[in-house]
């Protein structure tokens, strides 16, 4: 049940996005998929491997920075690969250093020179969760080691490296308490939206896909993003991706509740596979004759929605929030 209506912004998104569908490129989405996938397991295993106080990133052996020389970082202003030989255990996690001056230099000083949150993505913490690390994209802040994901996660920590600091340092202890799941950031408590328990917005259906492909597709964990206080899945990396670079295109009206309550000052829940896309805004409805009616007048029904909409925002926003009962 839908009704498409695309914006030439829109259009024009998707058409580049579908016009990069070349040999090439299917290469490549693979290798990144299965990159991802390698990632998730690691990640995973990470885990699984942190029984003590602290919570690490953690290869399968214990040990912490993949290997890395912890002291490297701040002498030789690069990653070094760690020696086996020289190593030594701190705060639940197994050190590699490439010679035995830095693992004395560790030894005498290992606050200064042990990464910060647990070798997991600063960015990421800033955030309220957990990424894996790549090491080349490592930085000294204030005398403090901070590693990243990958360039995404550069950028978005460069816009306030001292900002980004306080917030990774003020959310740590919530995220790492809970093994790295995702926390409530203050700035998310702003946002309203119809998730699930686990935060999941649009019942895991990948907002995306609407656009793409004209349809509702089942998302994965596999494949997330969050935004807006909320996490979305995703059918593939692809589409994970087009919705990180362009988020607000994709996100749909209402913090997805039912449009056609929206109208008349309702929040109702919503069937994943009744929408539109109008104007190039995803709206979605609670049944049939929900979506009917709200056709039955469109653009004074969203003219009516656009308007409650804020309020609702701002009465209910951070807050635990139930469905209001039917219109009668």
């Amino acid at each position: 049940m839908k009704q498409i209506t695309k914006s030439p912004k829109t259009l024009k998104a998707i058409s580049y996005y579908r016009n990069a569908k070349t040999n090439k490129l299917t290469i490549v989405l693979k290798f990144c998929f299965a990159a991802l996938l390698l990632l998730t397991v690691v990640s995973s295993s990470h885990a699984q491997k942190n029984s003590g106080k602290y919570f690490n990133n953690l290869n399968d052996k214990g040990v912490i920075l993949d290997g890395y020389d912890a002291v490297a970082f701040f002498t030789d202003n690069k990653p070094v690969q760690g020696d086996e030989k020289f190593q030594y255990s701190y705060q639940d996690a197994i050190y590699y250093f490439a010679s035995q001056q830095h693992l004395d230099l560790f030894k005498g000083n290992p606050d200064k020179y042990k990464p910060q949150f647990g070798a997991w993505c600063a960015y990421a913490v800033t955030l309220g969760r957990v990424a894996p690390i790549d090491v080349n994209t490592f930085s000294i802040v204030d005398g403090r080691l901070v590693i990243q994901h990958n360039e995404r996660a550069v950028k978005g920590w460069n816009k306030d490296v001292a900002g980004n600091l306080s917030k990774a340092d003020k959310y740590w202890p919530a995220v790492s308490s809970k093994n790295g799941k995702q926390i409530s950031t203050d700035e998310e408590k702003g946002f309203l939206n119809n998730t699930d328990k686990d935060g999941v917005i649009l019942q895991g259906y990948d907002a995306v896909a609407y656009f793409t492909d004209n349809k509702a597709v089942m998302g994965s964990d596999k494949y997330t993003a969050r935004y807006n206080g909320a996490t979305y899945w995703f059918s593939s990396e692809k589409n994970a991706a087009m919705f990180k670079d362009h988020p607000e295109m994709f996100a749909p009206q209402y913090g997805a509740y039912c449009g056609y309550a929206m109208s008349i000052n309702k929040l109702r829940p919503i069937n994943p596979e009744i929408f539109d896309v109008i104007d190039g805004h995803l709206i979605l409805q609670h049944s049939k004759d929900a979506y009917d009616k709200f056709h039955d007048g469109l653009a004074d029904n969203i003219v009516k929605a656009d308007m409650y909409w804020p309020k609702k925002v701002k009465k209910n926003a951070g807050k635990s929030v139930g469905f209001d009962e039917p219109a009668k």
